[in-house]
C-alpha cells in the first residue's frame, strides 16, 4: 500500500486530478480487496495530499475462472466470487470520492477461462449502496451494449445525473481501439455525460489526444500500459508527465484537482 501510496501522489505532482487505485498483497504481489490494504494507502495520501481526488476499484470479487476441458465445474481457485454489499466493503468503510462499476460481463484477457461477471442484479444493487454511500460512480464501459445498462440505471434513478462513463478500448474481447467502434461508442453515451476514455498498451499516449479532441478526458497509468516507449518500463509520474506534454503540444490544459472537483460536483477537498 505504501508504495502505491507513493505513486498516486507522484503522479498528482506530475498532474494528475484522479488516482484510480487498486491494492495488492503485500506478501505475494496479488490483487485484493483487503479494506485495511485500502486504508492504508489512502490515509497515507490523505496525510499528504488532501486534494487529490480518489478513486477505488470496485471491480474485485467478479472473477469467474472455469474448470478446464469438459470439467467445468469446480470452478478454478483462482476464482473470487462475492455479493455486491462486500465488493463495495472498502468504500462503505472509506468513502472515496469516486468508485468503478463496471457495467458488464465479458470474457477478460487473450485465452484462457477467465470471465469478468458483473449480472445486472448485482450491478443493481452495487448502484443503489454507492448512491446511498454519496460517492460518485465511474461508470466503466468495456462494450457498447454496456451503455443500455447506463441508461437503464438512469431512468431507474439508480445513479445521478449527469454520470461519469469511462470508455475502456483495446481489451481483448471488448471494444476494439479504433476510431469506428470509438465513435459509435461516443455517439451513444448519455446526454451531458461527462466521459473520458482509454486505450492499453502502445496506444495509451496516442490516444489521449484522439479521447480530447473528442470531447472527452484522459487516463493514463500502468493499469493499461506497462511501457513509456518501446523497451522502456515507466511509472504512473511519467506517464502523465507524457500525456500532458502531448496534450499541452495539441492546445489541451490539463484541469486541477480543484478544478475537476468542481466539474464532477464533488466536495471540496
Amino acid at each position: 500500500p505504501a508504495q502505491i501510496a507513493e505513486a498516486a501522489l507522484a503522479a498528482a505532482e506530475a498532474g494528475a486530478a484522479v488516482a484510480h487505485i487498486h491494492v495488492r498483497e503485500p506478501d505475494t504481489g496479488q490483487p485484493s480487496r483487503d479494506p485495511a490494504l485500502y486504508r492504508e494507502a489512502v490515509e497515507i495520501i490523505r496525510a499528504k495530499n488532501r486534494d487529490l481526488i480518489l478513486n477505488l476499484t470496485a471491480g474485485m470479487g467478479g472473477d469467474l475462472v472455469i474448470g478446464g476441458g469438459e470439467e467445468p465445474l469446480p470452478l478454478d481457485s483462482a476464482t473470487d466470487l462475492a455479493g455486491p454489499l462486500e465488493r463495495l466493503a472498502h468504500v462503505r468503510e472509506l468513502r472515496p470520492d469516486i468508485c468503478t462499476l463496471d457495467c458488464g460481463s465479458m470474457n477478460f484477457a487473450a485465452g484462457g477461462d477467465y470471465v469478468m461477471l458483473n449480472p445486472p442484479r448485482v450491478l443493481r444493487d452495487m448502484a443503489r449502496e454507492v448512491q446511498k454511500l454519496g460517492v460518485l460512480p465511474e461508470l466503466e464501459i468495456f462494450d457498447t451494449g454496456d451503455l443500455t445498462l447506463v441508461l437503464e440505471l438512469l431512468d431507474e434513478g439508480l445513479i445521478n445525473s449527469p454520470p461519469l462513463l469511462q470508455l475502456c478500448m483495446g481489451i481483448p474481447y471488448g471494444m476494439p481501439a479504433d476510431l469506428a467502434t470509438f465513435s459509435a461508442a461516443v455517439a451513444r453515451l448519455p446526454q451531458g455525460a461527462v466521459w473520458s476514455s482509454f486505450a492499453i498498451g502502445r496506444q495509451q499516449l496516442p490516444w489521449t489526444i484522439v479521447s480530447a479532441y473528442a470531447g472527452g478526458n484522459v487516463r493514463v497509468g500502468l493499469e493499461d500500459n506497462l511501457y513509456l516507449k518501446k523497451g522502456v518500463l515507466a511509472d504512473n509520474a511519467q506517464l502523465v508527465s507524457a500525456a500532458k506534454q502531448l496534450l499541452d503540444t495539441a492546445g489541451f490544459r490539463l484541469l486541477s484537482a480543484a478544478e475537476t472537483r468542481e466539474k464532477l460536483n464533488l466536495p471540496a477537498a
